[in-house]
């Protein structure tokens, strides 16, 4: 660092897609520079003009032009010999950092945001180390072997078992148990309900889950247990605290991050008094509730088509309709026929929700696979319906639809419906509705690969009524679906309001939507 080393730009991760999602940083290196220089700038590029996903769609967002002035200004300062601190612009991310700081516990950590102090300033309670309000350590090595979960009964919390960031009081997953041998022989120790658990290592997404446990626990080592000392600090409190903390900022950027016991107990963290603490659970859980409440709607609302006993329900074999499979084989597209710049949008089963199309991640291929394809292409009307992997997943391409040349892969089928006789948009909502589901989940066959198969699809039923009653039934529908999509809404504005309390206590300006 000394002998080299002047700047490091910190790039998106995704930024390589479609090849590579990996983290990547740039290095800036100049002897003559670093020698002189007695600090280190880092540059944040959180938008280079393109989207993460694997197309990298043009978007407006692009930080490149002012990370590149900005970091030629530095270089300029530095040759110049003046001061640095002044060249960048109010509203960069950047930071001038003095190498002393950056030796000082030795790990020599060039992740930018470790380093950035402006949130502590700004609030108005004492912060304090959390390890001076709580006790910071590992959970257990996880047992090996079949013989300490046979017959378990002892929860076992692994990395896996912790959902992403939430404001639960619970864990979340289906935990392994561990039997009575494994605490005998073992030894392991039991963490008691309120500790919080904050992933130390793994994959960056796992770095920012965390829950506090509802009940006492065996927790996996992978796993860096909190257990506050509830006259200084409650737990929920805490909790709520760190699932505003980002672990990657104080990570260095690597494929593989992960945290000492040491980093997390140096997390500083505002701490009001008790009272207030109290006061500050009790305002998000009132949120909380309001959000679990809707999402409890947005979890359980099914389309239902009530059946009147005089319409025809005839077999998907005699339904008016033309079943449709995707190409495979020799024909199915290789790695070399995709590109972003391609011909033809070819769809996977990921890119079909449960009421339809996900088209942020697909891939398209060149206009001669796409011609050397035989089946698979939809037209305006067909609704497409899952047959593996999600399977049920349900989509509709009609003339909201942006795409004029798009594919389906095997795991999928095109419905593509008599006009005369069958609404496209009433198979759609069919396919969502608790009369299909039932019916789906009884034909369903294979353990391990789900599937539907053509043969036993073929005896579903579908209620077919006259086109103007389906017409109805599509219209009445529609309107219960606009109204369970308000509590998305209401979601986000209520995630929004726990935002903005822990942006008060950390005393960093966020706004709230305003009531409506």
């Amino acid at each position: 660092m000394e002998n080299s080393l002047v700047a490091v730009v910190s790039l998106p991760a995704g930024c390589f897609n479609p090849y590579s999602g990996v983290k990547t940083s740039i290095l800036i290196l100049d002897k003559t520079l670093a020698k002189a220089a007695d600090t280190i700038a880092f540059f944040k590029v959180e938008n280079d003009g393109f989207g993460l996903g694997a197309q990298r769609r043009a978007i407006e967002k692009n930080d490149l032009p002012q990370v590149q002035a900005e970091l030629a200004a530095y270089l300029q300062a530095l040759r110049a010999k003046a001061p640095t601190e002044t060249i960048l612009a109010l509203t960069s991310t950047a930071q001038i950092v003095r190498k002393e700081k950056i030796a000082a516990n030795g790990d020599y950590n060039l992740s930018g945001e470790r380093y950035r102090e402006g949130a502590e300033r700004a609030s108005s309670y004492p912060h304090v180390r959390l390890e001076e309000v709580a006790r910071v350590t590992s959970g257990n090595s996880a047992p090996q072997g079949d013989e300490y979960f046979a017959g378990g009964e002892a929860v076992f919390i692994r990395t896996s078992d912790v959902g992403a960031v939430h404001l639960s009081d619970d864990y979340v997953g289906s935990a392994d148990k561990v039997n009575a041998k494994a605490l005998a022989e073992l030894r392991l120790e039991l963490f008691p309900s309120g500790t919080i658990l904050f992933p130390k290592s793994g994959a960056s997404t796992f770095l920012n889950h965390r829950v506090v446990m509802g009940a006492p626990a065996y927790v996996s080592s992978h796993l860096a247990c909190i257990i506050c000392d509830e006259s200084k600090a409650l737990s929920k409190f805490v909790y709520h605290l760190l699932c505003r903390v980002d672990a990657r900022d104080i990570t260095p950027d690597q494929a593989y991050p992960s945290l000492r016991l040491s980093e997390i107990g140096a997390i500083q963290i505002p701490l009001p008094p008790l009272e207030v603490q109290k006061e500050i659970v009790a305002e998000i859980e009132g949120y909380q509730k309001v959000i679990n409440g809707a999402r409890a709607v947005l979890d359980h609302y099914r389309p239902h088509i009530p059946i009147n006993p005089d319409w025809p329900i005839p077999t998907f074999e005699d339904a008016p309709f033309q079943i449709i499979d995707g190409d495979r084989g020799e024909n199915y597209p290789s790695k070399e026929d995709f590109s972003p710049s391609g011909h033809c949008l070819f769809l996977s089963t990921k890119n079909v929700r449960s009421d339809g199309f996900k088209f942020d991640e697909a891939e398209f291929i060149s206009a001669a696979k796409d011609n050397a394809l035989r089946k698979g292409k939809l037209e305006r009307g067909d609704v497409v319906l899952t047959t593996r992997g999600t399977i049920g997943n349900t989509g509709l391409y009609n003339a909201s639809v942006e795409f004029d040349h798009i594919r389906i892969n095997s795991g999928m089928l095109i419905f593509r419906p008599d006009a005369t006789r069958l609404s496209s948009s009433y198979l759609f909502l069919f396919f969502q509705s608790e009369n299909f589901r039932a019916q789906r989940e009884a034909i369903v066959s294979g353990a391990a690969q789900p599937q539907l198969p053509i043969r036993s699809l073929n005896e579903a039923k579908i209620p077919l009524p006259p086109l103007v009653t389906q017409q109805a039934i599509v219209a009445e529908i529609e309107a219960e679906q606009a109204l369970v999509a308000a509590n998305r809404e209401l979601i986000t504005r209520f995630e929004q309001k726990i935002q903005a309390t822990l942006a008060r206590i950390w005393g960093e300006d966020e706004s709230v939507p305003a009531e409506g």
